[in-house]
């Protein structure tokens, strides 16, 4: 199977009262919003414990970054 490179794409999302935007590509988007469902979650409450996640490293990523990293452990790829 051959691999098609997809643009990130930018999305709004709220944590905490608060709008920013997030840029990912389709199959992140896509694998955070089956996470979302299979926990029972909008996908901004999913986005705000990630974001609460990554707050407590040493060093903590960029959300988006933070995003990746968790769906990588969550999904086991």
């Amino acid at each position: 199977m051959a691999f098609s490179y997809q643009p990130p794409v930018k999305r709004s999302v709220t944590i905490a009262g608060h709008p920013t935007s997030i840029s990912l590509e389709p199959m992140f988007w896509d694998a955070l919003e089956a996470e979302a469902r299979r926990q029972a979650l909008p996908v901004n409450a999913l986005v705000a414990r990630i974001d609460v996640e990554r707050m407590e490293a040493d060093d903590p990523p960029n959300l988006t970054s933070a995003i990746r990293q968790w769906l990588w452990r969550e999904r086991g790829w």
